[in-house]
C-alpha cells in the first residue's frame, strides 16, 4: 500500500510556516534597518550596539550575515511546521483504534478501513496495511504493521534531521567568517605601521560576531531537533502499542496439544 499524503493538512500547516517565516523576516530586517541608520549617522564613531557592530564587519561579515540569517529563517520554518506537525491528534486521532478494534472483531473489515480514510494519519496508514495483509495470516500481518511503522517514522525524522544540519553548519559558517575577519585585521594592521591596538581590538570583535551569529542560530536548532526527535520516537512506540493491541483479537491462540 503506497503512502497517500495528507494534502489538505499538509497544506495549512505549509501556509502557516511559511508566514510565521516572513513575519519573523520582516521582523528581522526592521532591526537591521534601524541598525543601519543608526550608522550612517554615526559614521565617525565606533559601533556600539550589537545590530551596528553585526553589520559593520564589511563585505564578509555581511555575506556571514546574510547566510546565516538564510539558515536561521530555514530553521525557523522546520520547526513552526514539525509543531504543527508532530501533534498527538494528527497522529493518533483519538477513538480511531477503538473503532477499527470493534470493527475487525465483528469480522467488519469495510468498516474498519473506512474509519482508517476517515481519520488520515499516522496510525490509520499503519492500521490500513495491516488490515490489507489479514487474508494472508498473522504473520504477514504482523510485518506489514512494522514495515508501516518503519516507514512513518523514516518519513517524519527526514524532516527534522534538516534541524540537525542547520545546526552542525551554523557555527561552522560563523566561524569561517571570524577566521577570514581576523585574517583582514591581522593584514590590516600589519599593512599599516602606524596601526595600534585599537584597531587591532576593533577588527577582531566585528569578526568575532559571526561566530556568535553562528552559535544564536544552532543552539535553538539542535535543540529543537532533540524534542522533536523524542516526541516522534514516543509517538512511533506508542502507536506500535496500539495497533499491536488493535489487531490482538485476531492473533491466533496456542491450543494445548492433551
Amino acid at each position: 500500500m503506497k503512502n497517500k499524503p495528507h494534502t489538505r493538512l499538509r497544506t495549512n500547516t505549509r501556509r502557516r510556516a511559511i508566514l510565521f517565516v516572513f513575519a519573523f523576516a520582516i521582523a528581522i530586517l526592521g532591526f537591521s534597518s534601524n541598525a543601519f541608520a543608526e550608522g550612517g549617522s554615526e559614521a565617525t564613531e565606533a559601533p556600539t550596539g550589537f545590530l551596528s557592530i553585526v553589520f559593520a564587519g564589511g563585505v564578509v561579515g555581511a555575506i556571514m550575515i546574510l547566510i546565516l540569517l538564510a539558515l536561521s529563517l530555514t530553521a525557523a520554518y522546520l520547526i513552526f511546521d514539525q509543531i504543527m506537525t508532530i501533534r498527538r491528534k494528527d497522529i493518533m486521532p483519538p477513538g480511531l483504534s477503538e473503532t477499527v478494534r470493534e470493527s475487525l472483531v465483528a469480522g467488519n473489515v469495510k468498516d474498519a478501513k473506512q474509519a482508517c480514510v476517515d481519520h488520515p494519519s499516522l496510525l490509520s496508514f499503519v492500521l490500513m496495511n495491516g488490515i490489507s495483509e489479514l487474508k494472508y495470516g498473522w504473520s504477514a500481518t504482523e510485518k506489514a504493521l512494522e514495515d508501516a511503522l518503519a516507514e512513518q517514522s523514516a518519513r517524519l525524522l527526514r524532516k527534522v534531521e534538516y534541524l540537525s544540519v542547520i545546526g552542525n553548519i551554523a557555527p561552522m559558517v560563523g566561524l569561517l567568517g571570524t577566521v577570514i575577519g581576523m585574517i583582514a585585521a591581522f593584514q590590516q594592521v600589519a599593512s599599516n605601521q602606524a596601526g595600534s591596538a585599537p584597531q587591532l581590538a576593533e577588527g577582531i570583535y566585528q569578526a568575532l560576531v559571526t561566530t556568535v551569529g553562528g552559535l544564536i542560530v544552532a543552539i535553538p536548532a539542535i535543540g529543537a531537533f532533540a524534542i522533536f526527535r523524542n516526541r516522534i520516537d514516543q509517538f512511533i512506540a506508542e502507536a506500535a502499542y496500539v495497533a499491536q493491541h488493535v489487531f490482538s483479537p485476531l492473533r491466533p491462540t496456542k491450543t494445548k496439544k492433551s
